[in-house]
């Protein structure tokens, strides 16, 4: 049985950026991911391909809470769902890390502060490339550096739309995206941005994790990737207070390896999977689990998107550089947290095949796109221990959620609404009925968080502060598993800063 210093299992948000961060050190590592490389061919930009026939999507389906199959939103592959992420990298507001009283309940404080995470964000914002600009959104945590890339430029018309919003007297910003443009780079010919939302990106430019981070990892000789390896599960010496093996099967051979630490980032649904398919006669509800948290308060966030049909057309290729926060904490009408906004990857006719005609009819699909601006809504759902993930009889996954904290989310829609029809609506736009408005249902899974919780108490919590599992010596999560809260914000860049602290610590203490 081949032995390793470090495994780590996964490659996308927090698994690429720990290898990243680990690699220089020349311990031996293994990474190790369930999925292969996502080709790079004319089928990544299709959305035929992409969206209608699902051709990256994982081949599996899941059961929902009342035993209904579905085909969840998940890809498996180098790089994880950061091959198909928006790459929108949003901080965590300074107040998401303390209790925040929602109309639906309280979101509850994280055993770190913003201050712990804050260097480790601006080490995230360098590693991913992100483009932004400090000191205009009026929720901005501080911050100890600018960013190190300038803001992406708006094309004519969203930066139309950018000036008529801030004309309403709000504070639009340009959102952080994370962009591998050259600006570094002698010699390097400008990429023209395009699709960023739901698709890999053939000429990566997204700063996906595969790309910004386990790429660079894999240029140092002690690290080993190994493709088509799905663990199984992990198994315990005879105490039960640290893994002693780790079951792959690997393109169909089952193989065992063994390391001094073992760190799962399968994703927060897939990790808690398999430590609940490693339960034995020592954690006899799964692996780590004696507080009984694991797999349970999932989280995805209240998320929606909405279309508005304008009477201008809008050629914009990627429109995916305005962001809105000003309901973020509430507004003068309503006292609790409604969430963000932000633009987009711009639309096309095959988006809108299933919901334009019945919404606008004796409109053409054509036309309903090239006039389309596209949005996109982030609202916090709060931790339920009923929304859960759990095995089937023959252990395949279920995902028991049920919506929460919905007020919150349909007051910024309304918000949303009220902004398009006072930015110059009697020349720019159709009637208010020509919105086309979507909630994201439980097969969205790209904000998935919260099954194997962090905290100070082993009793309700598995992880410690440093995302070391409190049962097991050797075990760590550093995937959205962490997360007692969801805040509004997509959670990726969290993950990443949260990934680079345990490395520290790793380096610090442990290895």
């Amino acid at each position: 049985m081949a032995h390793y210093d470090l495994i780590i299992i996964g490659t996308g948000a927090g698994g690429s950026t720990l290898a990243y961060k680990l690699a220089p050190t020349g311990k031996k590592i293994l990474v190790l991911e369930r999925g292969n490389y996502i080709p790079r061919e004319k089928d990544n930009w299709s959305t035929q391909a992409v969206f209608l026939d699902a051709k990256y999507k994982a081949k599996e389906n899941w059961l929902d809470k009342n035993g209904q199959s579905f085909h969840p939103g998940i890809h498996y592959c180098v790089g994880g769902n950061t091959k198909v992420y928006g790459a929108a990298l949003l901080r965590m507001r300074a107040e998401d890390f303390g209790e925040v009283e929602h109309y639906g309940g309280t979101s509850p404080a994280w055993p770190i502060s913003y201050e712990d995470l804050e260097p480790y964000y601006a080490e995230a914002e360098k590693l991913y490339y992100v483009h932004g600009e400090r000191g205009i959104d009026p929720t901005e945590p501080p911050a100890s550096t600018p960013y190190f890339y300038p803001p992406l430029k708006h094309e004519a018309r969203i930066k139309e739309l950018f000036d008529d919003i801030e004309q309403l007297g709000l504070k639009p910003f340009p959102l952080p995206i994370g962009a591998k443009l050259g600006e570094d780079e002698v010699g390097t010919a400008p990429p023209v941005l395009d699709r960023f939302d739901g698709f890999p990106d053939p000429s990566e430019t997204k700063a996906d994790a595969h790309v910004a981070a386990l790429r660079p990892a894999l240029h140092h000789e002690n690290l080993t990737l190994m493709t088509d390896s799905y663990v199984e599960r992990l198994i315990t010496e005879a105490s039960g207070k640290a893994i002693s093996e780790v079951v792959v099967n690997r393109s169909g051979n089952i193989e065992h390896y063994s390391a001094d630490l073992v760190v799962v980032a399968c994703g927060a649904i897939n990790s808690a999977a398999l430590l609940l398919r490693s339960q034995s006669e020592m954690h006899p509800n799964g692996l780590a689990n004696s507080s009984g948290v694991v797999g349970r308060h999932y989280m995805a966030h209240n998320n929606s998107a909405m279309v508005a049909i304008s009477r201008k057309p809008n050629h914009t290729l990627f429109g995916k550089t305005l962001g809105l926060n000003d309901f973020y904490f509430g507004s003068d009408d309503f006292e609790y947290p409604m969430g963000h906004i932000q633009m987009l990857g711009k639309s096309d006719p095959l988006m809108f095949r299933e919901d334009a005609p019945k919404l606008a009819p004796g409109l053409a699909l054509d036309y309903i796109a090239e006039h389309a601006l596209d949005f996109w809504m982030t609202s916090e759902d709060l931790p339920d221990p009923n929304n859960r993930v759990t095995l089937t009889e023959d252990g395949g996954i279920q995902l028991h959620y049920t919506e929460n904290n919905l007020e919150g989310h349909k007051r910024l829609q309304k918000k949303l609404r009220w902004i398009l029809e006072h930015v110059g609506c009697e020349k720019h736009w159709l009637p208010n009925n020509l919105y086309l408005g979507k909630k994201i249902p439980i097969a969205g899974t790209a904000h998935q968080c919260g099954t194997i919780r962090f905290g100070k108490d082993p009793a309700n919590s598995a992880l410690n502060e440093y995302c070391g599992a409190h049962e097991v010596s050797n075990l760590y999560v550093v995937d959205g598993s962490f997360f007692p809260s969801s805040s509004a914000v997509n959670p990726a860049l969290t993950i990443m800063a949260q990934a680079l602290r345990v490395g520290d610590y790793l380096i610090r203490e442990v290895l």
